[in-house]
């Protein structure tokens, strides 16, 4: 049985997955990526490796992707997140024609074909507005668990409409209208309506055509599932894995080089047997 590996290194939290021959997933691992990169990376790989009961050299290939790809030292090769949360979501959801990627630090729109190639794509990366950075400052303003802003801001009835969607200044927008007796639930819906808005005027500018697929760790949150689908009047395709997507490409990727060397190792080693094989 031939093993392949995706670690993706985010700027929050590192993924990891190991494929086998069949595609499928053996192990899914997730850790916080902290301070030490490098680190990280193997932490991620060595809890898949557990999870899957395998040896390090039962794992014939490693990607390593996300914004620390290239700390990923013990990995066959580095791709970038883009190729892989594209990839990645033409596997879950093959009619996938865009994705919109929300992770700790960015938020990405990709415009894939129908193999699971990029034809474009759009990134917003030096400002946190729209991404979970954004909301975890929302959450830490509310003094709220991180995972109970989706189910709150889905209970909305009056959402707020927010001056603003910097993160910088998230904090005291939401304690004024904590002042003017706003429900916190209202906030939060005019919060999430606000990044849906601001992530679809940025995937716009590669084009929105369907499936779109959600992936990143902001995927989890069903008050942002919602708002997405409210602001482009369509359903988005949200997996269970939507949250390893990146991980799950670069496994992808690795694989397909893992069988691609080993059928050229057999085929040299054929030729080299001669008619004695």
């Amino acid at each position: 049985m031939i093993y392949a590996a995706g670690i993706d290194v985010g700027s929050t939290q590192t993924k990891g997955i190991i494929l086998n021959q069949d595609r499928e997933i053996v192990a899914r691992a997730l850790i916080m990526t902290g301070a030490n990169v490098t680190r990280a990376g193997v932490n991620c790989f060595n809890e898949a490796l557990k999870l899957a009961g395998l040896e390090r050299e039962q794992v014939a290939y490693i990607v390593g992707t996300g914004y620390g790809r290239y700390k990923v030292t013990f990995g066959d090769a580095q791709i970038t997140e883009i190729s892989c949360h594209a990839r990645g979501a033409s596997f879950l959801f093959p009619n996938t024609r865009t994705v919109i990627d929300m992770g700790g630090q960015d938020a990405k729109g990709i415009h894939i074909g129908a193999d699971g190639d990029v034809k474009d794509f759009v990134m917003n990366d030096k400002c946190a507005a729209g991404t979970g950075r954004f909301l975890g400052s929302a959450a830490e303003a509310l003094l709220l668990d991180l995972d109970d802003l989706g189910p709150l801001a889905l209970k909305a009835k009056n959402p707020v409409r927010l001056t603003t969607v910097c993160t910088v200044f998230v904090e005291s927008d939401i304690m004024s209208y904590l002042a003017q007796n706003k429900k916190v639930e209202d906030i939060l819906g005019g919060v999430h309506s606000a990044i849906a808005a601001r992530t679809i005027s940025l995937v716009r500018r590669v084009g929105i055509e369907p499936e779109v697929t959600f992936t990143g760790g902001v995927s989890r949150n069903i008050g942002m599932v919602q708002a997405l689908e409210a602001k482009l009047g369509m359903k988005v395709n949200v997996s269970p894995d939507s949250h390893y997507v990146g991980a799950l490409g670069a496994a992808i990727f690795a694989l397909e080089r893992a069988v691609t060397a080993i059928g050229e190792r057999e085929k040299t080693a054929g030729v080299e047997a001669g008619p004695h094989a």
